[in-house]
């Protein structure tokens, strides 16, 4: 079964399988994939982006969404009993809780796909649609050279991932402290963008935002990075804090395009990871 716990499940050619899958969606194929077929969902009430882009997604391709809040996890009944009854029914699992141990279990005990839709260790679904998206604007976006601004979370270590996956160079910009283990960090923002193509950020809890008040992406600063470089800052993002007004104002700003190809990115990852469970290519289509 190929489940989607972090993009470490992955090799190179199995993103540009998500990718190939995802404009052939584009192209109106597997409209019926999912026919039958039912997906249960575990999203907390704050999910706006993800969940849209999921249930859509299920429906778009003819299946059904069964939605539970994430608390609904939060009792005393033991997951390996939840798997044991959603095994019975469902055909597939999306969860996205804080707690990356509760997708592990859920991957441990089911055995239908499992798919993390986000955790507070990684969020790879973000992570491929960006990267699709870049393979839509660049020759070889995997020679580009990025730049993670911001301190270690889901979203930093999202992008190692899918830089130790696919080889591109990745380094951080943050204050001594937030750094990820094994990438290159920068103290000096103005330092850090200079020769870089992909500028990334994350939004920041508000008790660290006056560490990082001198390592906010300006306008000032992408004019600094190389020609035709780009700011792609994971939402939501605040202006004015990890962003200023003026650069989201900009053309150096590609959120909302980049964002438009999440919906058809989440089906290609359900039917890449339902077409290896199955071992086939043509089921449902």
């Amino acid at each position: 079964m190929s489940n989607l716990i972090d993009l470490l499940c992955f090799r190179k050619e199995n993103i540009f399988e998500i990718f190939h899958i995802a404009d052939k969606i584009q192209k109106g194929e597997f409209k019926n994939f999912l026919n039958g077929k039912s997906m249960v969902l575990f999203f907390p009430s704050t999910s706006l982006r993800t969940r849209v882009t999921f249930e859509k997604g299920i429906y778009l391709l003819g299946g059904q969404s069964i939605l539970f809040p994430t608390e609904t996890l939060d009792k005393k009944e033991k997951l390996e009993d939840v798997c044991g009854y959603l095994n019975n029914w469902a055909d597939g699992i999306i969860v996205r809780h804080r707690n990356i141990d509760v997708v592990k279990e859920f991957a441990q005990y089911s055995t239908i796909l499992v798919i993390k839709a986000m955790t507070d260790w990684n969020h790879p679904c973000e992570i491929i649609s960006d990267m699709y998206s870049l393979s839509k604007i660049r020759v070889d976006f995997t020679n580009d050279k990025f730049l993670f601004c911001g301190k270690s979370g889901n979203i930093g270590l999202s992008w190692k991932e899918a830089a130790n996956v696919l080889g591109f160079e990745l380094s951080q910009c943050c204050p001594k402290g937030y750094e990820m283990e094994g990438v290159q960090a920068f103290r000096d923002i103005k330092e850090a963008v200079k020769g870089k193509d992909i500028i990334c950020t994350d939004s920041l809890p508000t008790d660290i935002r006056r560490d990082f008040e001198h390592y906010q992406i300006t306008k000032e600063i992408m004019d600094m990075a190389n020609e035709n470089a780009i700011l792609n800052p994971c939402p939501p993002f605040y202006r004015d804090e990890e962003v200023s007004e003026d650069v989201i104002d900009s053309d150096y700003f590609v959120g909302y395009q980049f964002k438009r190809n999440l919906l058809e990115i989440q089906q290609a990852i359900v039917i890449y990871c339902l077409m290896h469970e199955r071992g086939t290519v043509t089921w449902g289509n």
